[in-house]
């Protein structure tokens, strides 16, 4: 199996950068990956790891932030992708990739290195700024590159909170870390409380304050809009699992019964020829496993709207243009206009995604009921027909 080469890593990573990073991502960039790599290094040493560490260390520092090519908020997930694709392709032991992976997720906030040293050193490295003398002014990137990839712009006031609550549940896991890093960072921080105070003194903008209170948007009731986001990230996801699972209960139900069901037809119906005595309970388990069929293929019926949407439709915001049967008989330039309009206004577009949870809560909803059916069907029907079976024998026996 191949080894890690650190040249051709560093070379495909750049070339990335270089091709498809935003130009909005103003921290995120060619220039912390190259700065954490820097300092995986230093920590690397410091810390005593070996050659083939060092290969993980170095490998994991250039990958970790590379899935900001593709997605901000599950940028780890899609590092992980890309390093994994890259280093399988090299022919890596998947024993070594999957360490680089395990690397590259300790580095997801709040960091969880566990005992790994190699993920600790990558997890220092990555918050070694934080000890810097630069971090106030390279900080002011990060806040603005929030800004450019947030919906809702972020205050100097709620950024320096934000930041100070990370500072407070931040720490060192290396050694070096714990003994040279902690004392620059516990400078910035008392420079962060400063900063904090001074923006808490400032007065606030007439005007914008009673904008906030026409709109009825004071800054104390203020969404917080990740929250929201990952909250229906997170309900959409499990959703999406129950379908999943109902789907195959409903597979498994269909393919059990049709088995038996052929069987019956093919050997039964000689056998209930030769012994007529077993015609009614060969019907009744049949008839079980007809319906239990129908009622499971029921369960995973798909139901297919209009699939149109009318102007008026999207002035009133009664479409849900976040489910597929409302659009795909429009056309792309209609489809266009609409979620633009969508997007322009941040109460459709949170409806929308309201009313998708809830249109697949429904369609869900009706699954597992219909699906509860068949399973009750095939239950209440094996235990009939055995019965059926039993009596016969006691009645009729050979």
């Amino acid at each position: 199996m191949a080894s890690i080469s650190i040249r051709e890593v560093e070379e495909y990573i750049k070339d990335i950068f270089k091709e498809k990073i935003p130009e909005r991502l103003t921290y995120h960039n060619i220039i912390h990956t190259d700065y954490v790599v820097n300092q995986a290094k230093l920590l690397g040493e410091k810390s005593g790891l070996n050659e083939e560490e060092m290969s993980i260390l170095i490998s994991a520092a250039w990958f970790h932030d590379s899935g900001f090519t593709i997605s901000f908020s599950e940028h780890e997930e899609e590092s992980k992708k890309i390093a994994k694709e890259y280093l399988s392709s090299k022919g890596v032991e998947k024993d070594i990739v999957e360490r680089v992976l395990s690397c590259i997720e300790a580095t997801k906030i709040p960091q969880r290195p566990g005992n790994d040293m190699i993920a600790k050193v990558l997890c220092d490295a990555d918050m070694f700024y934080l000890s810097e003398k630069f971090y106030p002014e390279r900080s002011l990137c990060l806040r603005k590159e929030w800004n450019n990839i947030s919906k809702e712009k972020i205050s100097k006031k709620v950024y320096f909170k934000d930041t100070i609550e990370m500072f407070e549940n931040h720490q060192y896991f290396t050694e070096y870390g714990k003994k040279m890093l902690a004392g620059g960072k516990e400078e910035n921080y008392k420079l962060l409380n400063i900063k904090l105070k001074k923006e808490k003194k400032k007065p606030k903008n007439k005007l914008k304050a009673e904008n906030e209170k026409l709109l009825g948007k004071p800054n104390q009731g203020k969404i917080p809009v990740r929250g929201v986001e990952s909250m229906f990230r997170l309900t959409a996801r499990n959703q999406i699992n129950l379908s999943s699972i109902a789907d195959n209960k409903a597979n498994i139900l269909i393919s059990i019964s049709t088995i038996v069901l052929t069987v019956l037809v093919t050997v039964g119906i000689g056998e209930i020829a030769e012994y007529p005595k077993i015609t009614v309970p060969g019907i009744i388990f049949m008839a079980t496993c007809l319906l239990t069929i129908i009622f499971a293929i029921l369960s995973t019926r798909p139901k297919i709207s209009s699939g149109k949407f009318t102007e008026e439709d999207i002035h009133n915001k009664k479409v849900n243009l976040l489910f597929f049967g409302n659009f795909y008989n429009m056309k792309l330039e209609e489809y266009e206009w609409a979620v633009k309009e969508m997007m322009n206004d941040y109460n459709y577009l949170y409806n929308s995604m309201i009313r998708d949870q809830y249109s697949l809560g429904r369609v869900i909803s009706q699954k597992y009921k219909l699906l509860r059916i068949a399973y009750s069907i095939f239950m209440y029907g094996l235990i009939l027909s055995t019965i059926s079976f039993a009596l016969v024998i006691l009645t009729f026996p050979v």
